[in-house]
């Protein structure tokens, strides 16, 4: 009986959430008659207006003028007022309204990044930070936040990973969703991106992402769909990348097979700037060219309109790109509600969000001999590096958030392009330094920026203990060439480590990093890039007022040679290039994702039996925690989860498939955070997805008949006894969202 209970839910996993998100919108039915009326009464000229925007921001000699009703910002997209249709006004991204240079002469509560929000497993917080960032948009005159990001992590390299949620499909397509269903609950549109498999930056507009259907499906794809599920985004921004041989702006595959045909998605694809390659991508699927003036030609104007009025295919499918763009304004209310400048936004509550997003979100990797938290009886410490006495890192690129009066300190890369001004390692105006000495006054704090190794090595050696912050900072566009800590911050460590035997490392980092030197210290903690208040909440884990609860999203190697490709594919002959485009058009790059196929990151690793220096899930805290054996009854597990420590914490009980039909294998099913005071105990149910257990095979999803093993697990690879389910054979096809 149980076992046909947990087979007989596959065909609703998905239009359970389906169905829960469209009863916080207007029925897709009316906001579809909406739109097809108003398609009705264009004019000609009129079919074209919503089809592509620009970018209003003085780049370059022959940028355009602001028009009337735009905002410096990402993008603009001319509204019908006769129509009574509004425009659209666009801002990046994932972490809160982007600076853009300061150009508004404001600034914008920055969320940590994708990684740490990924790192708290919390999706009822993610949503809150999305319900922030959200109203901060639309207070400010945005309708449209380029929020969404959720390329699964295939390299640790990649520049942009810091920007997303992660290696897992199910971790980061649930995050991705509560994310936009947070952003969306302004009344504005939140997109999802970069659709899909973009998974480098290195020739990022010409490298050809190669993998087959069934992997993509089971992976990267996924993610978009889980995410799509729980979120309904207004819009799908597709990558730079090539797929499979195709533009991803301009692949029928996935635009018009997958997204459209076979997940029945009602909602408009809009480009990335830049990456459209001509006219027939609206036949291929591409609704809307963002951006225009980065493209060799604006292909979604006159072209266009002359080539609906001489080819009926083109006409049909302008009148279908006018229908996806109105219903998603429609479904969204976006002509009901509009978004005006409003009064100021509390940015002090809006800061606490942030904060409490960092906090959850910091991992505590390490921690011999009790040195966390920090004892009332260090009296003398010294802080080393990391520009802790002045801010904490952020990632770069178009998703830079800064607070008002920009960043704390700005260091250029150099380059004399139209996008070097933003390519700057900067840092938010919250003092981990500062923070410390809050919270214990009476304690003697020296400080040494680490640029000279003896002056950091004596200040350890004359203190109880040292804090060193390092950083990796990474951006948009450009990738790292390895795991290691930049200007020379490992041998810093090392050496710190050396003459202080209780030396903290705090890494503020866009990813994974290696760690030569962890065995010399006494704890080591990943705060990512912890966003506007993360001086404080990167405090309050050192000295205890907050448990550490964050668990990795995402797998730390313990070598270079534990990875599917030795370097970033094209690393050796690609010049560092923010565009991306190929330096002779005829050049060729691949990113063979076939090697690992839906096996990303500790998939991976199981797979080819390799350990880990920190696996996928894990996470150490200040009290200790216990979660029974799964008990399985249709789609559900329940678990107890008891905190035999110290004191009061969280953990998140993870479920983990781990062998189906004899063959072992490792696959994230379900998830739940649980807070637990000292001595308590909780029973927790976790909704499994089905999707988890089967293979994409001959167009849908397949279980086979077999015995299903599944367990409780503290991270990827410490999984608890197993629970054996004999399942009978199911064949299920995606719903339409």
């Amino acid at each position: 009986m149980r076992s046909f209970l947990l087979a007989s839910v596959c065909a609703v996993t998905a239009s359970s959430a389906i169905a829960q998100t469209r009863a916080a919108n207007p029925a897709p039915a009316d906001a579809a008659a909406r739109a097809e009326a108003t398609v009705k009464r264009m004019r000609s000229d009129e079919k074209t207006v919503l089809t592509h925007g620009m970018m209003p921001l003085p780049l370059g000699p022959n940028a355009p003028p602001l028009p009337a009703g735009a905002i410096p910002g990402a993008g603009y997209v001319a509204g019908i007022p006769r129509l009574g249709v509004p425009s659209l006004r666009e801002t990046d991204a994932s972490l809160g309204v982007s600076y853009v240079m300061g150009l508004r002469k404001d600034g914008a509560t920055a969320l940590p990044s994708g990684l740490a929000m990924a790192a708290t497993w919390n999706d009822a917080l993610i949503e809150q930070g999305g319900r922030m960032i959200g109203a901060e948009a639309k207070a400010k005159g945005f309708n449209v936040l380029l929020a969404g990001g959720v390329n699964l992590m295939r390299d640790p390299r990649n520049g942009r990973n810091f920007e997303y949620l992660g290696e897992d499909p199910l971790l980061a397509g649930r995050l991705v969703g509560h994310a936009i269903r947070g952003i969306q609950s302004n009344g504005i549109l939140s997109t999802i991106k970069h659709f899909a498999l973009n998974g480098q930056e290195t020739g990022r507009k010409f490298v050809d992402s190669k993998i087959s259907d069934a992997a993509a499906r089971e992976s990267d794809l996924l993610a978009f769909r889980i995410g799509m599920e729980i979120g309904n985004p207004g819009a799908v921004m597709c990558g730079y990348n090539r797929v499979n041989g195709e533009q991803a702006c301009a692949s029928d595959w996935l635009l018009n097979t997958v997204l459209k045909r076979d997940w029945g998605y009602r909602g408009f694809v809009m480009s990335d700037w830049g990456a459209v390659p001509g006219l027939d991508a609206a036949l291929k699927g591409l609704d809307q060219q963002s951006g225009a003036q980065l493209d060799p030609a604006l292909f979604f104007g006159d072209r266009l309109g002359a080539a609906a009025k001489a080819d009926a295919g083109y006409a049909k499918r302008l009148d279908d790109m006018n229908r996806r763009v109105l219903y998603s304004i429609y479904q969204h209310r976006l002509d009901q509600v509009p978004a005006r400048p409003q009064a100021p936004i509390d940015i002090a509550a809006n800061a606490s969000i942030a904060e409490m997003v960092a906090r959850q979100g910091i991992v505590l990797l390490r921690n011999e001999r009790g040195a966390l938290p920090l004892a009332a009886t260090a009296k003398r410490i010294a802080v080393i590096g990391g520009f802790a006495d002045t801010g904490v890192v952020s990632g770069g690129g178009s998703s830079q958030v800064q607070g008002q009066g920009g960043a704390a300190v700005a260091i250029p890369i150099g380059g004399t392009g139209p996008f070097a001004a933003i390519l700057t390692q900067s840092y938010h105006r919250s003092v981990p330094l500062d923070a410390l000495k809050a919270l214990a006054p009476q304690t003697s704090f020296r400080f040494r920026d680490g640029r000279y190794l003896t002056d950091a090595v004596a200040a350890a050696r004359q203190a109880d203990v040292a804090i060193v912050f390092a950083t990796q900072w990474s951006t948009e566009g450009l990738d790292q060439p390895d795991m290691s800590l930049p200007n020379g911050q490992d041998a810093l460590i090392e050496a710190v480590a050396a003459a202080n035997p209780n030396t903290i490392v705090v890494l503020e980092t866009g990813g994974p990093v290696l760690m030569p030197w962890l065995h010399r210290t006494a704890a080591v903690i990943e705060a990512w890039y912890p966003g506007a208040r993360g001086g404080e909440a990167i405090a309050s884990v050192l000295y205890g007022s907050t448990n550490p609860s964050g668990r990795l999203p995402v797998t730390f190697p313990a070598r270079d040679d534990q990875l599917p490709r030795k370097a970033i594919d094209g690393a050796d002959v690609l010049e560092p290039d923010f565009i991306g485009n190929p330096p002779h058009g005829d050049m060729t790059l691949t990113a063979d994702y076939d090697i690992e196929g839906s096996d990303v990151g500790y998939r991976w690793n199981a797979r080819k039996g390799i350990k880990a220096a920190f696996p996928f899930g894990f996470g150490l805290s200040y009290t200790r925690f216990a979660t029974s054996a799964p008990v399985i009854a249709g789609n559900v597990a329940t678990m107890t989860v008891t905190n035999r420590g110290p004191r009061s914490g969280a953990t998140v009980a993870q479920l983990y498939l781990v062998s189906r039909a004899g063959k072992p294998m490792r696959r994230l099913v379900g998830y739940r955070r649980v807070e637990l005071a000292a001595g308590a105990s909780a029973t927790v149910a976790i909704p499994i997805d089905l999707r988890l257990l089967a293979d994409w095979q001959d167009g849908g999803w397949s279980m086979p008949a077999a015995t299903y093993e599944m367990a409780s697990g503290d991270s990827a690879e410490a999984v608890g006894a197993t629970v054996a389910l004999r399942l009978p054979e199911r064949r299920w096809h995606d719903q339409s969202l």
